[in-house]
């Protein structure tokens, strides 16, 4: 038997409150927004643990990901992170600041510039990524690995029809 939760109760009280409405939606839609805010909050926990807010980790990040050298363009790390250039800018410019990226010209347009990871960038966000697994793994504990694929495929077929 499955353990009522906290979304069952508000889905219980709506259902007795507008019952000429299908809430189907909320026995998912909740419930994904919960465990989102728990994230966030296990994010959050884990980027203060190594001195970073979550948009730093995500530009450092995207840079790592990038694989040697580490570096990307400013218009990639816009694509990457989804916010805009100005914005962008202003990120670099406080990374810049903090040691964790470095501008350079590109060498292949004159007019541009390429963002890097520094060595010290590059540690700061390999720890901060290491605790943020630790911290994702025991969000999960209490779903087998098949449950968790299964999981990541109805996910991953939501996400695609807004992102496909």
């Amino acid at each position: 038997m499955t353990t009522a939760d906290d979304v069952d109760g508000i889905v219980e009280a709506w259902g007795r409150e507008r019952p000429d409405l299908d809430l189907a939606p909320l026995d998912v839609l909740s419930r994904v927004s919960r465990l989102a805010r728990h994230l966030d909050l296990a994010r959050g926990e884990a980027f203060a643990q190594h001195g970073l807010d979550g948009w730093e980790f995500d530009v450092l990040a995207a840079l790592r990901r990038a694989g040697s050298p580490y570096e990307l363009s400013p218009g990639a790390l816009v694509h990457q992170t989804l916010v805009t250039s100005g914005t962008m800018t202003n990120r670099v410019d406080r990374l810049t600041a903090r040691g964790f990226v470095r501008r350079s010209p590109d060498p292949h347009d004159r007019r541009g510039v390429i963002v890097a990871l520094t060595d010290e960038g590059r540690a700061v966000v390999d720890a901060a990524f290491a605790d943020l697994l630790g911290r994702e793994r025991e969000l999960l504990t209490e779903l087998s690995p098949a449950d968790r694929a299964e999981l990541a495929g109805t996910l991953r077929r939501l996400l695609l029809s807004f992102e496909g």
